[in-house]
């Protein structure tokens, strides 16, 4: 069988005598779109720190809960700061010619990759000037010049019109083909209509994993959400 690309097993993380993750174990096959879920404080979040902490050097991007743009650069000018191969900055300051060419390449890339989001037209905007809903995918764009195998996507769909989250979830379905992604987020229905798998969290702990079926059947999950069971034909109605 093909390796996972993430596989996480028995993480715990602590804050003093707080437990933020509890044994926690997730595995994320090639190219799959692996949702992560579960109530505020439920450790999403944490999960995403510690994950990035030790492994960020081992292909692997993420976006953040906030945008996190440099409002003085343009849009173009932030995605290329997405990637790993930056200039040197005495180079680049003295002009020297392979800065310059690696300046030129990493701009196209950059271009490339803001095309393939539909978001090319705002380019040499700054950010503030483009409407949150292109911000959203500007980090997105950020994240994607680093060519991860895995990316982390935290919340993309907060703050999204219904008609951008549709373009969301269009987007996290293209990337499948040559990346895995995982994705922390409130919008149940939205990481249930993306996710080949999901993974529950509560208090820290695992509380369920599974197929989006298996987890609208979960009474655990009703429980930790809606804080009673509920049958499954109603989980399916609210998820």
């Amino acid at each position: 069988m093909e390796q996972p690309t993430l596989d996480v097993a028995d993480l715990t993380v602590r804050f003093g005598g707080v437990v933020a993750l509890d044994r926690v174990s997730l595995r994320v096959e090639a190219n799959e779109i692996h949702g992560i879920i579960g109530p505020n404080g439920a450790g999403k979040t944490t999960l995403f720190n510690a994950v990035c902490g030790f492994l960020a050097r081992l292909g692997i991007a993420r976006t953040l809960q906030g945008l996190g743009l440099w409002p003085g650069l343009t849009v173009l000018e932030n995605v290329v700061m997405g990637s790993h191969a930056r200039p040197h900055f005495l180079g680049s300051l003295l002009g020297m010619p392979a800065a310059d060419r690696l300046e030129r390449r990493l701009r196209g890339q950059a271009l490339e990759v803001l095309s393939e989001l539909g978001i090319a037209d705002v380019a040499d905007a700054r950010p503030p000037a483009v409407p949150y809903g292109v911000q959203k995918r500007v980090i997105i764009a950020r994240a994607l010049m680093a060519r991860p195998a895995l990316l982390l996507l935290d919340e993309p769909a907060s703050g999204l019109s219904s008609r951008e989250m549709d373009r969301l979830h269009k987007l996290v379905g293209s990337l499948r083909q040559r990346m895995s992604v995982v994705v922390v987020e409130h919008h149940l229905d939205f990481v249930m209509a993306i996710s080949q798998r999901i993974t529950v969290l509560n208090f820290g702990r695992v509380i369920a994993s599974g197929t989006p079926a298996d987890i609208r059947g979960n009474r655990e999950v009703s429980e930790a959400y809606l804080g009673q069971a509920v049958t499954p034909s109603e989980g399916a109605a609210g998820a």
